[in-house]
């Protein structure tokens, strides 16, 4: 039996409504890479295969070096370069190969914050990402512009520079200069934009940092101290945002995707806070992260490897 005419176009226009309102779209994640000379000439080669599907935008969360190779302003040139390269928006953030670790002997014996005010001129003196395709960015501060924000879809994304492996909070009892003038300006920042995910009511936020803080430690209430205050906000805003919070980082090189904060005082999972690794050296690779607000979850992650040497 056929339909009439008029049945079949409100049927079209019913589907074509529903398609209009879904929203799904992809970014990619990647860091701690390139370490190796093998991994610098297959880094393009990856860049193609993450344009090929066409994602949004890149999102690198630091380590661009081996923390045993020179801190050198050739070395930071060469990877400003290279992620210029990328076809897609590339949106990177500062490790701690690249600045705090640069004092060591290996690296070069730099002075730590001469090194990150290098990376500030070099990859963030201008309020767009990187690639060949930008897009726009907000960031915190002239002092401060590596922490930046944006919007895509109905998700808030923004970077914290939290390098590992303890924030550089300093071995001694009371924590390092840089550690105190900085990390008041993390929690700043990571409050207004939950305070701004709330107000736009957006169905998620994306947290972007390289240091990975510590989750089972903060658990067991033995956290490094230069992760305490970051991870309480974390969770207490976490607990009071109706969305979704994704966090994702580098640093210990397993990729991972998990639920690894607590309500305070018990063994409950908070079910709409993830975190997502990168894949990291010696395997160099990208995570594929799709977002679909018809999914109660919001995000889907597709892994994709490369061996490296």
């Amino acid at each position: 039996m056929k339909r009439p005419v008029a049945a079949l176009v409100a049927l079209a226009l019913l589907i074509a409504a529903g398609a209009a309102q879904a929203d799904r779209w992809r970014f990619v994640l990647v860091g701690d890479a390139p370490y190796s000379e093998y991994e610098r000439r297959n880094f393009p080669r990856m860049l193609e295969d993450i344009d090929d599907e066409a994602p949004a935008f890149v999102l690198h969360v630091g380590d661009l070096k081996h923390s045993k190779t020179r801190c050198s302003d050739e070395i930071f040139l060469d990877r400003r370069q290279l992620f210029d390269v990328s076809r897609s928006p590339f949106i990177y953030l500062p490790g701690d190969n690249e600045w705090t670790d640069c004092k060591r002997l290996p690296a070069g014996h730099f002075d730590e914050l001469e090194r990150l005010q290098k990376l500030r001129e070099i990859f963030f003196a201008e309020p767009v990402s990187l690639g060949k395709r930008r897009i726009p960015l907000e960031r915190q501060s002239a002092e401060r512009p590596e922490h930046v924000r944006w919007r895509h879809g109905p998700l808030l994304f923004l970077t914290l520079n939290v390098p590992g492996p303890d924030n550089n909070v300093g071995m001694g009892l009371t924590p390092t200069a840089e550690f105190r003038a900085r990390n008041p300006a993390i929690i700043d920042w990571l409050k207004r934009g939950f305070a701004l995910a709330r107000q736009e009511k957006r169905a998620g936020i994306v947290i972007a940092m390289q240091a990975n803080p510590g989750f089972k430690e903060f658990a067991q209430g033995l956290p490094n101290a230069g992760f305490r205050e970051l991870l309480e906000t974390l969770r207490d805003e976490t607990l009071h945002f109706p969305g979704q919070v994704l966090l994702l980082h580098g640093d210990t090189h397993w990729q991972r995707v998990d639920h690894p904060l607590y309500v305070p005082g018990s063994t409950r999972r908070i079910e709409n806070f993830t975190r997502a690794e990168s894949f990291g050296y010696p395997f160099l690779g990208w995570v594929k992260v799709t977002v679909d607000d018809q999914d109660p979850a919001l995000f889907r992650f597709e892994p994709h490897s490369h061996l490296s040497k």
